[in-house]
């Protein structure tokens, strides 16, 4: 399959999650497209796309075969994805997809708990044998595991859609921190603020097919 660049990878991380955590809604017009791309909440980095960014970046997932222009009755485009067709992708490798373009290289822990509105998996084992089945897709890897980084207890899982990740040393004796309380709280909030931004989407998506 052809690179993707970040922007691309954010359009495309964000259509697989809203496809699956509010399919009522779905597809995104483009100015949802937008806000989901930009928000705060499960996305690592958060960046500040304008409409500009993001319509070229459609364009060039189209050419691609990885997205979809949906036009119907209304006034308003709507795009939606395409590559859980082009590369015949089930639900548990969508889940497991879409964390890792929309936040990064994650710990197998990690996959699971990200992935949870998407797909429930049973347990570590499950989302193990995913990433594994990923990392050996017919027509090229589509994830790789990456080298343990000094100390830290687990190795991540990173994907190849833009190529190999870069390696990110970390000194000796440096120990990766447990989640704290207050870091569950912070997820906690940030995700409320997500489906806070949601509502505020559907309800400008309302007032443009009114207009």
């Amino acid at each position: 399959m052809e690179l993707l660049d970040a922007v691309e990878v954010r359009v495309l991380g964000a259509l697989l999650e809203k496809e699956a955590t509010t399919p009522e809604y779905y597809p995104l017009s483009l100015n949802a497209l937008v806000n989901a791309c930009n928000q705060k909440s499960n996305r690592d980095p958060v960046v500040t796309y304008d409409d500009a960014d993001v319509e070229e970046a459609l364009g060039r997932l189209r050419d691609k075969k990885l997205a979809l222009l949906n036009t119907g009755s209304g006034r308003v485009n709507k795009f939606s994805q395409r590559i859980s067709e082009t590369l015949n992708l089930g639900r548990r490798e969508l889940a497991v997809l879409c964390t890792l373009l929309l936040r990064g290289p994650q710990t197998l822990g990690e996959v699971k708990d990200r992935s949870e509105r998407i797909f429930s998996f049973t347990d570590l084992a499950e989302v193990e044998s995913v990433l594994e089945k990923l990392g050996e897709w017919p027509g090229g890897a589509l994830v790789k595991k990456l080298l343990r980084q000094p100390g830290h207890k687990e190795s991540r899982y990173a994907h190849l859609l833009v190529g190999e990740p870069a390696y990110e040393p970390v000194p000796d004796g440096i120990e990766a921190a447990p989640p704290s309380r207050i870091a569950q709280l912070e997820q906690t909030v940030a995700e409320l603020q997500s489906d806070l931004a949601d509502l505020r989407r559907r309800f400008e998506d309302l007032e443009g097919q009114l207009r």
